[in-house]
């Protein structure tokens, strides 16, 4: 059922907001080039990769050896309110009609991280992976990773359709009130590495 109801809502919601998205698309290649998706690979549900769609809230700036420059002197002013609004989300939309995504479930990590979780964490991966999720509302970035991933496991562990809608719910007021876009000290969020993780534990 949970599928379904991802599905209707998903493409309705498409539908309705595709002339939003053009205009969103336009305002970025704009404001920072083209191409104004940011298109990366993520663990999806069974650690199965999958290409996760963003719209892009960073410039492409690159120091003299051809690195890319730190998040913090690549995000612009008019990324970050795309981020504070969780605009850049919008895209995700896509992957949950193709059946990447939920609406609802822990959000989709680096598949690089794989290696790193503890059996318990791994968890996480028996649901697909949500725009929002349990984690989100409860601190979002604020949080450490192994607070998050504590967070993602409960989901999993007691989810159903009030908890979903309570979900829903609190990432309105989370999105309304920006809270919690990134972590102090970072443009977004600390890379999670196995070292964090061991020391976590």
């Amino acid at each position: 059922m949970k599928r379904s109801i991802d599905l209707v809502i998903a493409v309705a919601a498409f539908i309705i907001l595709f002339p939003f998205f053009i205009i969103l698309w336009a305002a970025i290649v704009v404001k920072l080039g083209a191409p104004a998706f940011f298109i990366q690979e993520r663990a999806g549900l069974h650690g199965t990769p999958f290409m996760l769609y963003k719209f892009r809230t960073m410039t492409s700036e690159k120091d003299d050896e051809g690195n890319l420059l730190p998040d913090e002197e690549r995000m612009t002013r008019f990324g970050h309110m795309l981020r504070s609004l969780s605009l850049d989300e919008l895209p995700q939309l896509i992957n949950i009609i193709k059946g990447d995504m939920s609406l609802i479930g822990p959000r989709p990590l680096l598949s690089e991280y794989l290696p790193f979780y503890t059996k318990e964490q791994m968890k996480r991966h028996q649901v697909r992976p949500g725009m929002t999720g349990w984690a989100q509302v409860n601190g979002r970035n604020q949080l450490s990773w192994e607070q998050k991933f504590e967070l993602d496991v409960w989901y999993v562990k007691h989810r159903n359709l009030l908890i979903d809608l309570k979900i829903i719910w609190l990432t309105v007021l989370r999105v309304a009130g920006r809270d919690g876009i990134c972590q102090e000290g970072y443009a977004t969020v600390e890379k999670f590495t196995r070292a964090g993780n061991e020391v976590a534990k």
